[in-house]
């Protein structure tokens, strides 16, 4: 009675692989930072000039201290392992045209300041995978959203002006970006299990009339008895013969 159309995922070691590749290319800008005593800075991104567009690609790739990268590194793999798992057709889609338009939306309403970190792509990756936990209601997604929300520690409050030194005009660009790629791609994805009886258009047939509206089985009426007779086959035995009356067709 199950439909067969809910889409099946299998872990394979891309999901893994890739997330993996991802934070350390992070961290291995950042050591040849400081192995070679060198600052990244200058090619993140700056707002409203032509020169920090090129921060739109380089910018999440570099940080301003250990203590930056290593916060955004772990919520990073767990979105990114989130990503390809469960939307393994789209999950490049959603990592490359979301940055783009993250860094694209950042560069239009950032302050006049360079905007390094990978937190954007962070914003970007809980914001999808919790708005199509919530557009799908497959409440797994929203359950692993929260669970990085605790894990970054009140990560929302940081979509505002909070705090000096914090990009959060970056933070916002990636929730805004987050929420129309899942909006773009809801039908991507899990999706929760659908019954047959749960279709558009679906026609009960008999075996769906012994169950009432809440899954509870009716039994079926006995049989109408159209007669009846009794003979006494001995001293000690009665035998009552019942003749039922046949079903309409």
């Amino acid at each position: 009675m199950k439909s067969t159309e809910q889409e099946s995922f299998k872990f394979t070691p891309m999901v893994i692989a890739i997330p993996l590749y991802f934070v350390l290319s992070l961290w291995v800008v950042y050591l040849i930072e400081l192995r070679f005593d060198v600052n990244f800075t200058k090619y993140g991104l700056y707002p409203k000039t032509l020169k920090g567009l090129r921060g739109i690609l380089f910018s999440p790739f570099i940080h301003g201290s250990t203590k930056h990268l290593f916060n955004n590194s772990i919520p990073l793999f767990v979105l990114l392992t989130t990503l390809f798992y469960f939307y393994r057709k789209v999950a490049f889609k959603v990592l490359i045209y979301g940055t783009l338009l993250l860094g694209l939306f950042t560069w239009l309403i950032g302050r006049d300041s360079y905007h390094i970190g990978a937190s954007g792509i962070v914003y970007l990756l809980f914001s999808f995978v919790f708005f199509s936990g919530l557009l799908t209601k497959y409440y797994r997604l929203t359950a692993v959203s929260l669970m990085v929300i605790f894990l970054y520690g009140g990560m929302i409050w940081y979509i505002f002006p909070t705090k000096e030194g914090i990009s959060w005009e970056g933070h916002l660009s990636g929730l805004l970006a987050g929420i129309f790629f899942a909006i773009l791609y809801r039908k991507h994805g899990p999706k929760n299990k659908q019954y047959a009886w749960e279709k558009e258009g679906y026609q009960k047939d008999d075996f769906d009339l012994r169950f009432d509206e809440d899954g509870n089985y009716i039994p079926p009426p006995p049989p109408e008895i159209e007669t009846e007779s009794i003979e006494l086959v001995d001293d000690n035995e009665i035998k009552i013969n019942y003749i039922y009356k046949a079903e309409e067709e």
